[in-house]
Parts: structure tokens; C-alpha cells; sequence
């Protein structure tokens, strides 16, 4: 008997060194693709995310025929997409480049001009015009270049996104079956409760984009009637911008206010003072009233929380990670609610 329980004893120590050498054996493997699981991880997360649109654009009807079913409603709504781009590059690009052309011939006497302006501010006076326009033309070049040489990055970081994008497009059209397939490796019990679940994050993720969608439509929409209230040029492509860039958390704000500050400063410095004001009034009260009131009764979470899985997020994978930050935090709490933290129910 003592020899029969060494016996287990020792085969139990045997498995589990066997266990944590092949435990060890799988995170390195997984580190070393880490990029590809960081893409399907993103792709997965996108195609969750984007789901509910896909569905309600199969709803459509006309009488009793539905022509938008499947692979035909991501088909409309690429094409949807595809012509709302294609409107607006119509329609903003054109003033924009007259304005860049005429600008590049001008430059020479509206930069002494623009000096004589700057110069009245404190300790600005000691600028030299020829100085400038030779830093000017020498960024214009630096920055040329490192277009040229950092080329085959932005190759691969657009691979990248089109892959990406496929992978998304087929995780709506396939995940179905991807994700049962998944769950077929527990026991009935397991599967449900995991299943339960994950539809629960799946709701709350779905709630987080109608949240986000809302902030960005309000933010698009105040900032248009902002710009053209104090004449900014531009308003109305700058507010569309202002309200798309909306969906990066704090980089969007940033790129925003830089954009409207740069053409605001191509007229006045009234209209630059307009433009700050207005984004330091409205950040406040995005981040005090409009965040905690639109994202946390939709997804749940602490406004700490929030900024917590931003901050992680993007020093994970920069804007990306700041992108899917929050359905990320959605998906986690969730899952320590159901597995640490709910207790069991009484029999």
C-alpha cells in the first residue's frame, strides 16, 4: 500500500514538472507571436464591437424582402463608408490645397508679417525672418526625409491594418463558429457559465460604442458651430475631424486642438485664444459630466477605472491599445465579477 502511494506520488510530481515545462514552453512561444495574438486579440475585439451594426443592418427591409443578409450587410456598409470618405475628401480637400498653394507663394512676405505680429509678444522680439523661414524650409525637408527612410515602417504598419481589417471582417462572418468551437473544449457546466458571460461583456462592449459614438457626435457637432462662430476656416471638415478623432482617447484632443490651432492661426490670434478656450472648457466638461454619465452607466466601470485601462493601454500598444482599452477593461471586469469575485449561490 505505501509502495502503491509512493508510486502515485511520485507520478503525480512527474506530471506536474511535465505541466510546467510545457506551461513554460507556451508563453514563450506566445511571446515570441505576440504580434500576430495582439492582432487577432484586436481583430476579435473589433468584430464584437462592430457586430451589432452588421445586425442591424441585416434588419433592414423592404416590404417583406431583406437584401442586406450577411456578407451582403458588410458589403453595404463598406460601401457606405467608402462614399461618406470620398464625399468628404470632395468636398474639404480642394479649399485646403488652393489655400496650401497660395500660401507656398506667399510665404516669403506673410512670414515678415506674421513675425511683426509674434514679435509683440514678450521676449519674441529677437527673431530674425530669414532665420525662420530657412528653420521652416529645413523642417519641411528633415521631415521629407524621414518619410523616405522610415517607408518600409509605414509599409508594415499598413500591412498590418489591412490584415487587421480582414481578419475583422471575417471574425463578424465566421466567429459564430469560431467561438462554439472554442467552448467545445469544457464540460457543459463551464461552458455555460464562460458563455453567460462573455455575452454579458458582449452587451456591455456594445453599449461602450453606442457611449462612444455619442461623445463623438457631440463633440463634432459643438466644435462645427465653435469654428464657425469665430470664423475659423475650414469649420465644417474641421469639426467632422474633431469629432472622428474623438474615438483616441486623449492623442484624438490633442491632434484636434493642433489642427484647429494651426489654420486658426493662419487669420488671427483672437481666433487661436477661441479655439483653446473652447477645448479647455469642453475637455472639462467631457471629463467631469459627459464621461461619467454617458460611459459609466453604459459600460460600468469607475471614471479611475477608465483612465487606468487608458494609461495601460496605450503603454502597451500606443493608440491601438488606447483604442480597445476600455471594451478590454469591460471584458476583464466582467470576468473577475463571475469567476473571483460573485459568490456562491445558496442550494
Amino acid at each position: 500500500m505505501a509502495k502503491t502511494q509512493s508510486h502515485d506520488n511520485s507520478h503525480s510530481v512527474r506530471g506536474h514538472i511535465v505541466f510546467a515545462f510545457a506551461l513554460a514552453i507556451a508563453l514563450y512561444l506566445a511571446w515570441l507571436i505576440r504580434g500576430v495574438l495582439v492582432l487577432l486579440y484586436v481583430s476579435a475585439l473589433f468584430a464584437v464591437v462592430l457586430a451589432p451594426v452588421v445586425r442591424a443592418t441585416s434588419r433592414i427591409r423592404i416590404g417583406r424582402w431583406q437584401p442586406f443578409h450577411g456578407s451582403a450587410a458588410i458589403l453595404i456598409l463598406l460601401l457606405a463608408v467608402a462614399a461618406l470618405l470620398t464625399a468628404f475628401g470632395f468636398l474639404a480637400l480642394p479649399p485646403v490645397l488652393r489655400d496650401l498653394q497660395a500660401l507656398s507663394g506667399e510665404m516669403p512676405t506673410r512670414v515678415p508679417a506674421f513675425l511683426a505680429r509674434f514679435q509683440k509678444i514678450p521676449f519674441a522680439d529677437r527673431l530674425n525672418s530669414d532665420e525662420v523661414i530657412a528653420w521652416i524650409q529645413g523642417s519641411i525637408s528633415q521631415t521629407a526625409a524621414y518619410l523616405l527612410l522610415s517607408f518600409r515602417e509605414w509599409a508594415g504598419d499598413l500591412v498590418q491594418i489591412v490584415a487587421g481589417f480582414v481578419l475583422t471582417l471575417y471574425f463578424i462572418l465566421e466567429g459564430e463558429g469560431a467561438y462554439h468551437w472554442f467552448l467545445s473544449f469544457l464540460q457543459p457546466q463551464p461552458r455555460k457559465r464562460l458563455d453567460d458571460t462573455l455575452q454579458r461583456a458582449a452587451i456591455r462592449m456594445e453599449k461602450w460604442l453606442l457611449g462612444q459614438a455619442s461623445l463623438m457626435l457631440i463633440l463634432g457637432v459643438v466644435s462645427t458651430i465653435v469654428y464657425l462662430s469665430l470664423g475659423v476656416r475650414y469649420a465644417y471638415a474641421l469639426g467632422v475631424l474633431t469629432g472622428l478623432l474623438n474615438i483616441i482617447p486623449v492623442l484624438g484632443a490633442a491632434v484636434s486642438l493642433g489642427l484647429a490651432i494651426l489654420v486658426a492661426a493662419i487669420d488671427s490670434w483672437g481666433r487661436v485664444l477661441g479655439v483653446a478656450i473652447f477645448f479647455l472648457v469642453y475637455l472639462q466638461i467631457e471629463n467631469t459630466w459627459l464621461i461619467p454619465r454617458i460611459m459609466r452607466s453604459r459600460v460600468n466601470l469607475p471614471a479611475l477605472a477608465i483612465f487606468v485601462a487608458l494609461l495601460i493601454g496605450a503603454a502597451f500598444e500606443g493608440i491601438l491599445g488606447a483604442m480597445v482599452a476600455i471594451p478590454t477593461a469591460v471584458l476583464v471586469s466582467v470576468l473577475v465579477d463571475e469567476y473571483l469575485v460573485r459568490t456562491a449561490e445558496p442550494e
